[in-house]
C-alpha cells in the first residue's frame, strides 16, 4: 500500500488550495477581486527627491591634430600654405555631477572629468542644458567645482561621511557610458581605502554599487537621501564594473569645495614632519600594545611641528578628537586644513599621553609660483637637517609626483633631492621658486637620486 509522509501530504494540500484559487471564477468584467495592495519595497520616494540634483556633464577638450610627415617638410608647407602643425581636433567626453548649492548654482564633480576643458555643458534631469563655469579644481583629491546660472535648481543634502559604516546601503547615481541618468544600488564595502593613486590625498569609500565610465563625478547617496561621496574610480581589468568602485567622502569633498570657493585653489596645510604607519611590531617595540596611529620619523627645523614641541618617536593617535588610523590619515587631515588653522594632536610618548596644539602653515608645494612650471604636480619640501648632513648639502626633497603632471613628464621622481638649478644652489622651496621665476627655456636641474648626483635637462 502506498503511504505518504505528513510533509508530502501538506505539500499536496497546499498545491490543491493554490489551484482552487487560480481556478476561482472572476467577477463580472474579468477584474480580480478587490483586496489590500501588496507591500512593495522601493527606493522610488528617495530617488524622486534626490535624482534632480544629479546632472550629466558633457566636456569639450582640444586634442592635438593627427601628425603627418608632410607637415614637417617646410617646402610642402610653403607650397600648399599649410600651418606648421596640424589643426587641433575637438574631443567630447561625458561625466556626472552633483548640485550641492541651488542658490549659488554650485556643482561638485571630478577633476579628471573637466580637466583641460574648453567648454562644459551641464544637463539637468528636466532636460535643461546649461553652460558651466569652472570655479576651481584639485587634482590631488580629484575634486572640481562648477557654477551654473539657473532657477529652480534642486540641491542634494550633504551627509557626514565620518558616520558611515561598512554594510550601510547606498545608491550610485550618474551617467554611465553617456546613457543618461542611471541608478544602481549596493552597500559600503570598506572605508578609508588608499593606494589607488599614491600621489594623491586618498580616503576612499569602497562600494559594490555598479560604477562605470561616465559615473565619475556622480553621487553616492545613503538611503536617507544624503550625499555620502563623489563617485570617482573603479578597479577593473577590462574597464567595466566588477563590483569594486570608489568615492571621495563627502567631508573631504566639502573641505576642498570650501577652499575652491575662497581661493580658486586648495592651499594645503603643512606640519613639517615625516611620518610612517604604526605597525604592530613597532607598537610592540614602543610598548603601545594594540594602539593605532602615525609615528613621527623626523621633524623639520623651524617647522610648526618643532615650534609646537613635537618630537621624533611621538605617536599621533587623534586629531581634534578624531582617531588617526595611520600615516595617510594624518596626512589627509593636515593637507586639507587651511593655513593658519590650529589642531589639537593627542600624542603618545614613553612617559605617557599628552595633547599638543599646533598651528598649520602653508604648504610650499601648493604655491601658485610653481603652478605653471615644469615642477607643477610635485610635492616638495625643504630637506631636514639629517638629510642635509647625509647628502652633504641642503636641497629640496621631492616627496611625491602626480601621474601625468608636468613634473612627471620632466623626469622627476619621488625621493629626488634638488640641489641646484642652472648651476645655482637651491637650498629651499623658496629658493627654487625664485630660480623658476625667470622663465628659462631650458633648465639644468642637479639632483641627488639613490645616492648619486645626476643632471636632468628640463625644457
Amino acid at each position: 500500500m502506498f503511504r505518504t509522509s505528513p510533509g508530502l501530504r501538506r505539500g499536496f494540500l497546499s498545491l490543491a488550495a493554490a489551484l482552487l484559487v487560480v481556478a476561482a471564477p472572476l467577477p463580472a468584467g474579468g477584474q480580480p477581486l478587490p483586496g489590500p495592495p501588496a507591500a512593495r519595497p522601493t527606493l522610488a520616494p528617495v530617488l524622486d527627491r534626490v535624482t534632480p540634483a544629479v546632472v550629466n556633464i558633457a566636456v569639450a577638450t582640444e586634442a592635438p591634430g593627427r601628425s603627418n610627415p608632410l607637415y614637417s617638410d617646410p617646402y610642402f608647407r610653403r607650397f600648399f600654405d599649410l600651418p606648421e602643425a596640424p589643426p587641433a581636433r575637438q574631443r567630447m567626453s561625458a561625466g556626472s555631477g552633483v548640485i550641492v548649492d541651488a542658490a549659488r548654482g554650485h556643482v561638485l564633480t571630478n577633476h579628471h572629468v573637466v580637466a583641460n576643458a574648453s567648454e562644459i555643458l551641464v544637463t539637468l534631469k528636466d532636460g535643461r542644458r546649461l553652460r558651466a563655469e569652472l570655479v576651481g579644481s584639485d587634482q590631488a583629491t580629484d575634486i572640481a567645482l562648477l557654477k551654473v546660472e539657473a532657477r529652480n535648481l534642486v540641491a542634494l543634502e550633504i551627509g557626514d561621511s565620518d558616520s558611515l559604516q561598512v554594510g550601510d546601503y547606498v545608491v550610485a547615481i550618474g551617467n554611465p557610458f553617456g546613457l543618461g541618468q542611471t541608478v544602481t544600488s549596493g552597500i559600503i564595502s570598506a572605508l578609508g581605502r588608499s593606494g589607488i593613486n599614491n600621489e594623491g590625498y586618498e580616503d576612499f569609500i569602497q562600494t559594490d554599487a555598479s560604477i562605470n565610465p561616465g559615473n565619475s563625478g556622480g553621487a553616492l547617496v545613503t538611503l536617507d537621501g544624503k550625499l555620502a561621496g563623489i563617485n570617482t574610480a573603479i578597479l577593473s581589468p577590462a574597464g567595466g564594473n566588477i563590483g569594486i568602485g570608489f568615492a571621495v567622502p563627502s567631508n573631504m569633498a566639502v573641505s576642498v569645495m570650501q577652499q575652491l570657493i575662497a581661493h580658486g585653489e586648495v592651499r594645503r596645510g603643512r606640519l613639517g614632519v615625516g611620518i610612517q604607519n604604526l605597525t604592530p611590531d613597532l607598537a610592540e617595540a614602543l610598548g603601545l600594545g594594540g594602539q593605532r596611529g602615525a609615528v613621527i620619523a623626523n621633524v623639520e627645523a623651524g617647522s610648526p611641528a618643532e615650534k609646537a614641541g613635537l618630537k621624533v618617536g611621538d605617536v599621533v593617535t587623534s586629531v581634534d578628537g578624531r582617531a588617526v588610523h595611520g600615516a595617510a590619515d594624518l596626512r589627509n587631515r593636515v593637507g586639507l586644513s587651511p593655513a593658519g588653522s590650529t589642531m589639537d594632536l593627542v600624542v603618545r610618548r614613553t612617559d605617557g599621553e599628552r595633547t599638543i596644539r599646533v598651528t598649520i602653515a602653508r604648504d610650499a608645494d601648493a604655491s601658485a609660483t610653481l603652478a605653471d612650471t615644469p615642477f607643477a604636480g610635485a610635492r616638495l619640501r625643504d630637506a631636514t637637517r639629517e638629510e642635509t648632513r647625509r647628502h652633504g648639502e641642503a636641497g629640496v626633497v621631492v616627496e611625491a609626483i602626480l601621474p601625468g603632471s608636468p613634473a612627471s613628464r620632466s623626469g622627476l621622481r619621488a625621493g629626488d633631492v634638488i640641489v641646484a638649478v642652472n648651476r645655482v644652489a637651491v637650498e629651499s622651496v623658496a629658493d627654487l621658486s625664485r630660480r623658476l621665476s625667470g622663465r628659462h627655456a631650458t633648465l639644468a636641474v642637479e639632483l641627488i637620486r639613490d645616492g648619486s648626483r645626476i643632471l636632468l635637462i628640463v625644457r
